[in-house]
């Protein structure tokens, strides 16, 4: 009988007609998360199998800059060498305007507190970090130095609760893409651990009983069906949804304005769907990660953007995924950044952000946009107007990105929405403790479920309030809490 296996719906444990396989700890998704998880429940003596549906390590995590957001207890060795002083106090207040309305306190609170740590035992992998840093704004280094601005750390209204610093650290890797650099670490790490690891494995169902307590996992490995067991537990670390595009509509349809998905073809949302099969909460479903990434050239931060009222809508020194955010709530795809000949650069050409208007008036410039008359002109003496004074009292913009737009030419940046770039990835998942467990709607653990990284809704969880380095810093530090917790279940055979 041909048995129809669903991650949405789960395998009964009296079903199962034999366990092909036995271990402690079962892990799904070999990335950052799933690395982290494999290594630490490893150290603290669990049998660990990590399982892969790919043929290689790596996923999203690999596909990075490798920018790991840390800091607090007095700074790592990068912001000391740099100058700064990082307050715990400092990290967790921005970590909570970070993650908005619905911040998770519990997890912001332990993770502020064991950043510093964490960077210790990322270095203890194996990770390799140069403690230089560069000043000035940009996406990711492309020299091997560590220390960035990776968030709206000196921006408003950040800026008024936490005393800024610097927090993005990436590895010691010349071009982009540390990420990679840090899965061969990780995964050096996890090899050395004895993990047994089995690429090309697919997970098609959670096992559970008829309480839903989670048993193991149905999987297909090599064309055959094997039913592999958990005695302590199941961690999914498989990713977000963004590849999932019916998920996306259903959940974050404001994403399908865009065509700059971020993730690998794993980013499908069997994660989620798991979880949810034994009663896991899912939650920000809506929210995701959207950038439009126009710095640098730092310059153009001193430009400022308008919607298609001629409106201006944020301070431009934030960080570029808020900047998306707030395109996002636009009404209309049309958003142009204004610059005068003083600050202009082109944008990189992969930001396909064009030129859309030129004139010697910012009146020709509205004209040829066809915006309402006087609507942009008056948008822009306005600014110029405070700007010439160091001030703006509408969006607060911080004064050393204050100029007025005085020196012809001029011109307006095609922003388009779904004509120049907006990447993005999703932030909702599973609902989890601070030590990975996944819980119900009513915030009951499921015995036996863990998840981190994507797959979970961790430290990001609006979009308002990202910056670069929090998704790896949430996959690998929860990732080891998830690893260390599983290992450390007790087991019906134990009790």
């Amino acid at each position: 009988m041909t048995v129809d296996f669903s991650a949405s719906r789960p395998y009964r444990v009296h079903h199962v007609p034999q366990w092909d396989h036995e271990t402690d700890v079962l892990v799904v998704g070999f990335g950052a998360a799933g690395a982290s998880a494999a290594i630490e429940a490893a150290s603290a003596g669990a049998g660990v199998t990590l399982l892969e549906a790919t043929s290689g390590n790596g996923g999203t995590s690999a596909m990075s800059g490798g920018e790991i957001y840390l800091g607090g207890s007095g700074g790592t060795p990068a912001q000391r060498q740099a100058g700064f002083s990082d307050d715990t106090e400092d990290l967790f207040r921005y970590l909570m305007m970070a993650g908005g309305p619905d911040a998770d306190e519990s997890k912001v609170r332990v993770y502020a507190e064991n950043s510093l740590a964490h960077y210790d035992w990322l270095v203890a992998q194996g990770v390799k970090y140069k403690n230089t840093f560069l000043p000035e704004k940009m996406m990711e280094p492309v020299t091997d130095d560590c220390l960035i601005w990776s968030g709206s750390e000196e921006a408003w209204p950040f800026v008024e609760q936490a005393k800024p610093c610097p927090r993005g650290h990436t590895p010691q890797f010349v071009g982009w893409g540390g990420g990679r650099m840090l899965m061969d670490a990780l995964a050096a790490r996890v090899e050395a651990l004895g993990v047994d690891i089995r690429y090309d494995s697919r997970v098609l169902a959670l096992i559970a009983d008829d309480a839903n307590n989670v048993h193991g996992l149905v999987v297909r490995n090599d064309g055959q069906i094997r039913f592999m067991r958990a005695r302590k537990g199941v961690i999914l670390c498989a990713g977000g949804f963004a590849m999932n595009r019916d998920m996306v509509r259903r959940y974050a349809p404001h994403l399908l304005r865009s065509d700059d998905p971020i993730g690998t073809p794993g980013d499908d949302g069997t994660g989620i769907l798991l979880g949810r099969s034994v009663g896991g909460a899912a939650i920000h479903m809506n929210e995701a990660f959207v950038s439009l990434p126009f710095y640098a050239p730092e310059s153009l931060v001193k430009g400022i953007f308008v919607n298609e009222r001629g409106q201006r809508f944020i301070n431009e020194d934030c960080y570029h995924g808020r900047i998306g955010h707030h395109i996002m709530q636009q009404s209309g795809d049309r958003i142009y950044l204004l610059a005068d000949n003083a600050i202009f650069e082109r944008p990189a050409e992969f930001t396909r952000i064009d030129i859309a208007a030129v004139g010697e008036t910012w009146e020709e410039v509205e004209q040829e946009l066809g915006l309402p008359e006087g609507t942009l002109a008056h948008t822009v003496e306005l600014y110029n107007r405070h700007a010439a004074e160091g001030r703006d009292p509408l969006f607060h913009k911080g004064e050393k990105w204050l100029k007025p737009l005085n020196e012809p030419p001029f011109v307006a940046l095609d922003c388009r929405i779904g004509y120049a770039f907006y990447p993005h990835f999703t932030l909702g998942g599973l609902d989890t403790l601070p030590t990975g467990q996944v819980v119900t709607e009513k915030r009951e653990p499921i015995r036996g479920l863990y998840a981190a990284g994507r797959t979970s809704c961790g430290l990001p969880r609006w979009s308002g309030g990202y910056s670069s380095g929090l998704s790896l810093a949430d996959a690998t530090f929860f990732g080891r809490q998830a690893g260390l917790n599983a290992a450390r279940a007790v087991t019906e055979e134990s009790q």
